[in-house]
């Protein structure tokens, strides 16, 4: 039986770092990947498919708004060219996460579904493997809602819908989170009509109240959106599919061709085995761990969507770099997520970092709210494109507790905000950056500079100010 000094069961985001960081550090490492590919959901059926899913549907969306300028456009959207795009950029990357590349780190990668003998032995098809410290990074996958008559009559999900070779008519989408309200905004841009089906009372719930709501506006213009909207049972008559819901007491039917359910998401842990280990789970499946991201045994750790915390790709690769100082160095670094910001992908994009307004109030904290709309900074209104706003959160002293926005290249101009709360700074520095004009990043500069103004234009200072002038020659 082969000996490693880490094994990592799962070759996404999260396994890929920690597999070749402790390679690269000199220990004996197994990686143990499912799938014949690493990489992951991200890469196959997540982020990088759904990213260039959505860039087509807005170049076709932009090709389309040429009328304005005395073009016209015909014809119906092929969707063979379009999964034939979305599989040259998975490709693409698909050659920096290659079994090669890792074996060539020294890694040595298997491919099979891992299953735990004892807390140190892992069993893959007809081999077994011991492990000094295992780190599992095994994902999560579509939370399928057990809706009667959904199987029967057939449905879709971000795993399936990137093998679309024909564009649907009319698509329901159960359920308004992130992933779901991307593609369906998507969908609609290459030519379906969408309805969205979402059970509470509004869309993106994890989303500041102002947010969601310009979010809602904004989305209406192009999507049907149904919120408070019970779905109870699906039907199918020859091609064509029913969705039965109920809202507000009142039962609706609606008819489409294709049914897209984005309900969540649950973690890959049941074929692990992890009874076997001593592992402790929760009761929706993910496996707890502490600060340190070890489990109820202290040789094994997990990652990513697995333990529950968040289900994002750049967080696995946070807790990645942190588990193999803490593996391979028996060290007990905590992560953190204060500073974790998020991104959804719709047009125009919202980016979401720290306390929202409602969290604030929840926890009694007393705040200050800076807000600018984008019609007030230049470029957005030069480009046609000032839809959305800035809000910042702080507390008396400028602390910035949070702070959220929505408009075009949100998830990018508003990683200053990011990186400058993790130095330490507060909001009314970054009024004292310069910002190139004219750029999207001058939201930034507008908004802070409202501290300024509510600090030093109102109260006493003005007045006293006023005087030190009248007094000077």
């Amino acid at each position: 039986m082969e000996k490693y000094d880490a094994i990592v069961i799962g070759g996404g985001s999260g396994g890929l770092t920690v597999a070749s960081g402790a390679a690269s550090l000199g220990a004996k490492t197994a990686l143990v990947e499912k799938e014949p590919h690493l990489g992951g959901d991200c890469l196959l059926v997540g982020c990088v498919p759904s990213k260039a899913f959505i860039e087509v549907a807005n170049e076709v969306h932009a090709s389309r708004q040429g009328s304005r300028f005395g073009l016209e456009v015909t014809g119906d959207v092929d969707m063979k060219q379009v999964t034939h795009r979305v599989r040259e950029s998975i490709d693409h990357i698909q050659e920096h996460d290659s079994i090669d590349r890792f074996e060539d780190l020294g890694v040595n990668v298997l491919i099979g579904e891992a299953q735990f003998e004892d807390a140190h032995t892992i069993v893959v098809g007809n081999q077994r493997i011991k492990g000094d410290k295992i780190v599992i990074s095994t994902g999560s996958r579509s939370n399928v809602a057990p809706i009667p008559g959904l199987e029967e009559g057939g449905y879709i999900t971000n795993e399936t819908v990137f093998d679309l070779d024909w564009l649907p008519s009319r698509l329901a989408f159960i359920g308004g989170g992130p992933i779901g309200l991307e593609l369906a905004q998507a969908f609609s841009r290459l030519g379906t009509q969408v309805t969205v089906l979402e059970g509470g009372p509004a869309i993106l719930g994890k989303e500041d109240g102002d947010i969601q709501q310009a979010a809602t506006d904004i989305l209406k213009q192009e999507l049907n959106i149904i919120t408070n909207a019970k779905v109870d049972h699906v039907t199918k008559s020859f091609e064509k599919k029913q969705v039965h819901y109920e809202i507000n007491g009142r039962k609706e039917t609606l008819e489409v061709d294709l049914i897209f359910v984005a309900t969540g998401r649950k973690p890959n842990t049941e074929s692990l085995a992890l009874d076997s280990a001593g592992v402790t789970m929760s009761d929706r499946g993910f496996i707890q761990v502490d600060e340190t991201l070890r489990t109820s045994q202290s040789h094994i750790f997990a990652i990513g969507d697995v333990n529950g915390a968040f289900p994002f790709t750049h967080v696995a690769g946070q807790e990645g770099k942190l588990v193999v100082q803490n593996a391979l160095f028996n060290l007990k670094r905590k992560i953190s997520y204060e500073y974790t910001p998020w991104n959804t992908y719709t047009t125009p994009e919202i980016f979401h970092f720290g306390l929202t307004q409602e969290e604030a109030a929840s926890q009694g904290r007393e705040i200050k709210i800076y807000k600018t709309s984008l019609d007030e900074v230049d470029r957005f209104v030069a480009e046609h494109k000032s839809e959305g706003f800035i809000k910042i959160l702080t507390d008396d002293k400028g602390k910035i507790l949070g702070a959220h926005a929505i408009g075009k290249g949100a998830g990018d101009w508003m990683q200053v905000v990011v990186l400058a709360v993790k130095q330490g700074a507060k909001i009314g520095d970054l009024s004292q950056i310069i910002y190139p004009y004219p750029n999207h990043a001058a939201a930034i500069e507008r908004v802070s500079n409202e501290y300024w103004r509510a600090k030093l234009f109102s109260g006493f200072i003005p007045r006293l100010t006023k005087k030190v002038i009248q007094w000077l020659p």
